[in-house]
C-alpha cells in the first residue's frame, strides 16, 4: 500500500514536501536525513534516488500491481493471516492500512477489530472505489476509506492505535516526511509496523531494491523518533518490525 501509492500496491503513501524534485548530482538535507539522486532510473527496479544510503525502489504499473496483490499464491507465500494474529489488536482499535491498494490487508484487519475502525488510505479514487464496492457488497461497516494527497495521508491527529505498512515502505519517495505524518497521527504509545522482504536472505526471489534489512529499517524509523520494540521473523520471507511512538514525545531527529 507514496505516500500513498499511485497504483494498486498495498502500503504506499508518497509524501512530497520539498518544493522541487532532485536532479542528477543534487541533494536535499533535513537534519540527519539526506536525499540524493545519482541517476534518473535503474532498469533493475530502482529510482536512482537515495535516502540514508538506501536506494528508493520504483513502483509497478497499476496492472502489475493489482495482479501481484491478488495473486492466489500470496496466502501461502506470505502467510498474511499469521501477520494479522501477531499484531494482537484490541477489538476496538483504530488501524491505518497505509497504501491500502485493493483492500487485501484492509479486510483482514476489519475482521479482528469489529468494534474499531480500519482506515484504508490511498491517493487514487479508483482504488478506494474498489474497496467501497466490496464494503457495500459484504455490508462491512468498520472500514473507512480516506483519500490522501501527495503530502498528507489525512489521518486524524493522535487518533490511530496502529499504522501498518506492508511491503511498500521501501518505495516511499519521501520516507522521512511520511514517517513524520504518521507520527502525528499515532496516539501516544501507538505502534507502527513495517513489513518488508528480508534483504538478509538472498534466496528470496525479490529484487534487492525491493528488500530491506532490519538494520536499515531501524535506522530510518529511529531517526524519526520511533522506539523499536521487537522484530518478528516468523513469516516465510518478510520481517515484521514493530516500533512505538513514545508516551513523552518525539525522540531522535
Amino acid at each position: 500500500m507514496h505516500s500513498l501509492r499511485t497504483y494498486l500496491r498495498s502500503g504506499c503513501l508518497l509524501i512530497v514536501v520539498f518544493a522541487s524534485a532532485c536532479t542528477s548530482g543534487t541533494s536535499e538535507r533535513d537534519g540527519s536525513s539526506t536525499y540524493y539522486q545519482i541517476r534518473d532510473t535503474d532498469t533493475d527496479g530502482g529510482t536512482g534516488r537515495f535516502y540514508m544510503d538506501r536506494e528508493i525502489a520504483d513502483v509497478m504499473t497499476s496492472v502489475h500491481g493489482a495482479i501481484w496483490l491478488e495473486r492466489p499464491a500470496r496466502d501461502t507465500a506470505e502467510l498474511p493471516s499469521r501477520l494479522i494474529r501477531i499484531l494482537d489488536l484490541n477489538p476496538s482499535a483504530v488501524v491505518a492500512d497505509i497504501g491500502a491498494g485493493t483492500g487485501y490487508i484492509t479486510f483482514m484487519l476489519s475482521k479482528v477489530v469489529p468494534h474499531g475502525r480500519v482506515l484504508a488510505v490511498e491517493v487514487q479514487h479508483a482504488l478506494l472505489d474498489t474497496i467501497q464496492v466490496r464494503m457495500a457488497r459484504e455490508r462491512i461497516r468498520n472500514v473507512q476509506t480516506i483519500l490522501g494527497t501527495v503530502d498528507n495521508p489525512a489521518l486524524p491527529q493522535s487518533g490511530v492505535d496502529l499504522a501498518l505498512i506492508v511491503a511498500s515502505y521501501h518505495e516511499f519517495s519521501h520516507p522521512r516526511e511520511m514517517l513524520d505524518n504518521i507520527f502525528e497521527a499515532l496516539k501516544p504509545g501507538g505502534r507502527i509496523v513495517i513489513v518488508e522482504y528480508r534483504a538478509e536472505d538472498e534466496t528470496i526471489p525479490i529484487k534487492t531494491v525491493h528488500r530491506m534489512s532490519e538494520q536499515q529499517i531501524r535506522r530510518e524509523l529511529e531517526v524519526s523518533g520511533y522506539v523499536w520494540r521487537e522484530t518478528r521473523d516468523v513469516l516465510p520471507q518478510q520481517h515484521i518490525v514493530v516500533f512505538e511512538k513514545p508516551l513523552t514525545g518525539r525522540l531522535g531527529g
